[in-house]
Parts: structure tokens; sequence; C-alpha cells
């Protein structure tokens, strides 16, 4: 293994700054060149990076975002963007490729496998905690924390004038976020794309509340179960109190990574670099009962990950 790459794709997660400064202090501790290509796979596909050393992740470790960048890159859809990004990376003598991102990511990993001599070992990064294989992402904690630092405030203003907020959080089409956000925040309800839901039966809940004297309540829900502004205007039209709708959106992106979100980061690049060095190829780093190992990005990009329901049992035990 003399020379890396590394590639951030996708949405941004906190901690992939912690993983690309990883990556790279661990590679120059083993004598391998780095360099990152910028702007995700547009990136490789237009040749685009730079060289990376010890220093020039200096000082990165507590920030948010990408310091390579990323973007959506549709090209990378197609054969042709495929055979340039392998192209790109054997006119670079590239040994191996550390790609960081979600599901999506992992999966363009996968088809690019198939293109390229390359080793290409993934590292799961993404705020929607999605990827099958990992019990846990990086990123995953710091949006979670963010979000329910959020709705406390929330709760302070929900209690003080009687109401019910509905607060929508990211996750187009799984639910992860919202379950482990809206279990430690106490939500009273909680809504994910993987279970549908009755609106008699949120009316209900919020009567009964009432009748035993709750005057607040706060509903998390994910925004892929649809129009939660509507479904504001029907709890309002339908239940004695009123309602709120807040928003988070994309500041669950950002924000410096926990401490939990860094130290994954760490783990998983050691993790990666060891793969290279042993000569692994086309394997996903990922945590698993506590311990971090791989598995294959075919097995990753097969499965899908179940949300855990007995979580939203629990949350619902709780908020009676």
């Amino acid at each position: 293994m003399k020379k890396l790459a590394i590639v951030t794709s996708g949405g941004d997660a906190p901690g992939m700054n912690a993983a690309i400064r990883a990556l790279v202090r661990l590679g120059a501790w083993n004598g391998i060149e780095i360099i990152g290509f910028e702007r995700g796979w547009e990136g490789v596909i237009r040749n685009r990076f730079r060289k990376l050393d010890s220093r020039a992740v200096s000082g990165i470790l507590h920030l948010g975002g990408t310091i390579l960048r990323t973007s959506r890159c549709e090209e990378f859809r197609t054969r042709e963007g495929l055979e340039k990004a392998a192209e790109t990376l054997a006119a670079n003598e590239v040994d191996g490729l550390v790609v960081i991102g979600g599901d999506g990511s992992i999966r363009g990993a996968h088809a690019l496998s198939r293109f390229t001599d390359t080793s290409i070992i993934a590292l799961p990064a993404s705020i929607d905690n999605d990827v099958y294989g990992t019990d846990e992402t990086i990123g995953f904690d710091t949006a979670v924390n963010t979000a329910l630092a959020e709705i406390n405030k929330i709760r302070d203003t929900a209690v003080s004038h009687e109401r019910t907020f509905i607060v929508e959080v990211m996750g187009r089409k799984r639910g992860f976020l919202a379950l482990e956000v809206g279990l430690t925040a106490g939500a009273e309800i909680i809504l994910v794309p993987e279970v549908k839901f009755d609106k008699e039966k949120i009316y209900d809940t919020l009567r009964k509340n009432a009748a035993k004297g709750k005057r607040s309540s706060i509903i998390v829900a994910a925004e892929g179960i649809g129009e939660t502004r509507k479904l504001a205007e029907d709890i309002q039209r339908n239940v004695n109190t009123e309602v709120r709708l807040s928003v988070l959106g994309y500041v669950q992106r950002g924000g410096s990574p926990t401490a939990r979100s860094r130290l994954l980061a760490n783990l998983f690049a050691e993790k990666a670099i060891d793969l290279l060095l042993d000569g692994h190829r086309g394997r996903v780093v990922v945590l698993q009962k506590g311990g971090v190992t791989s598995i294959s990005l075919e097995d990753s990009c097969s499965n899908q990950k179940p949300l855990n329901i007995d979580l939203l049992k629990l949350a619902e035990k709780l908020a009676t």
C-alpha cells in the first residue's frame, strides 16, 4: 500500500473531518502517500484532488462538514461515469480508496469496485444511521444530540403555552433519527416512515393525555412520513389544543461532532488502514455489539437495516 485516496460523498455528517484526519495521520504513520478527492465522486471523475499530510489536517478534528467538500453526482450513476472514475484511480496509481459516506455512497463504492483494481474500503458516516451491518454511523450521535437540544427548548415553550408541537426531523426514507430523538426527548408520539400511522389514534392519545391533566405534548416526526403541516392542521381541528410545527432542517447535519462521533471516526479509520495493509478489499467498516469489524460491500448493499420497533413500543410505554 503506497498510495491512498479519500473521498467524502453524499450528505455531510459531523465527524467526517475527524475520519479524514485519522486516515491521513495513520496513513502517514505507515508511510503511505495520501490524496483527497474534492467534491465527492465528481472529483474522482474530474481528477480533482489535493495532497494531504499530517499538517494539512491539523485543526479539523472539531469541525463539522468535510474539508474535502461533497456533492451529488448524477454522472457517477452511469457506466461512463464509473469508467472515468476507475481511469482516474489508475492514472494516479491509487492502491486504496476510502469512501466516507452513507448508504448511497457505499452503493456507489460497490458499483465502482466492479470497474477498478483499487482496493476500496467504506466508512459509514450518516446522520440517518441507515447503513446495513453497523449499529451506528459516524455523525448519528451528533445529529441526535443537536435535535435533542432544540426539542428541549421547544418543550419549554410547549409547556408555557400549553401547546402541542410537531417537531420534524430529517429522515426521508428511514426513521432511525426520529426514533432515537423521540425516545430520548420523552416525546408523547413518534412517527417514522417504516410504520404507517393512524390519525385517529393520534387524536385519541392527545385527548387521553389531556384528560389526565397533560396540557402540552411533543410529537417527533421524520420528514418522510408526509405532510407534517397538514397533520398539524388536522390535529388542531380535531383535538382541543393549539398545534405548532417546527422543522429542524439542516441544522441537524452541522455542528461540532460529539465525542462519540469523533471516537467512531478514529476507530473506523484505524480499522480501514489495517484492512488495506492486510490486503483486504471491498469492505465496509462497521460497529457490531461494541466492537469494530467489517462486512463486504455487497452484503451491506444487498440488505436493509431494520428499525428497532421495540424502541417504539418502549417510547409509547414511557409516554403514558
